[in-house]
């Protein structure tokens, strides 16, 4: 387990030094141009929705705005990296990808809709959560690295914690996914459906 922490160090420092060394060779104009050309890319593909018509559309939009808001953090993250950009950006991407699938879930109905839309909800709060873990791993790896056995073995604290966190996010989301799917039974199967969705979602 240590190696493959120190395998996963390294590669963390190895990005943040390559993404800071071109961060360096990008200068004020050339990310504003960046930035620009972001923003020209999303009315030229945000016009190009209109030539559809109800939810087709709505996606489309919702496409258009999510790539925008990825490359933007993306770009920023490039232009002044550190371990919170990185996060941002993937919970931009998280955030986007959740966006475009409930509005796909809009050409469904009833409890099909339902399920479909919390099942969306769960992939992007597993997203998050992930994101969430290795930024304070990173964060917590790096103060070790600095610091002395006490502070490792803060670090490893603070990871276990952070895994835990995460577990937590992912069963709560994966529980109500469930939950939904159970609204789709009657009677005694709702009854057995919601008491097994509790005992494996709810339980450590």
């Amino acid at each position: 387990m240590k190696r493959v922490a120190s395998t996963t160090l390294a590669f963390a420092i190895a990005m943040a030094c390559a993404a800071g060394a071109w961060a360096e060779n990008m200068g004020q104009d050339q990310y504003k141009a960046a930035g620009k050309s972001i923003d020209a890319e999303y009315k030229s593909a945000k016009g190009g929705c209109d030539s559809l018509a109800g939810n087709a559309k709505d996606i489309c939009v919702e496409q258009a705005k999510g790539k925008r808001k990825v490359d933007q953090a993306e770009l920023d993250y490039n232009h002044k990296p550190s371990i919170k950009a990185r996060y941002t950006a993937r919970v931009a991407r998280a955030d986007a990808d959740y966006a475009v699938a409930k509005e796909k879930c809009d050409d469904k109905a009833g409890n099909d809709k339902s399920v479909c839309r919390k099942e969306a909800k769960a992939i992007q709060v597993h997203a998050i959560a992930d994101a969430k873990t290795q930024m304070k791993s990173t964060d917590a790896n790096a103060m070790a690295n600095e610091k002395s056995a006490d502070a490792n073995a803060a670090a490893s604290e603070k990871k276990a914690d952070a895994r835990k966190d995460a577990s937590a996010d992912k069963r709560s989301a994966d529980y109500a996914v469930a939950k939904v799917k159970c609204d789709g039974l009657a009677g005694n199967a709702k009854d057995q459906c919601l008491s097994e969705a509790k005992m494996r979602y709810t339980t450590p």
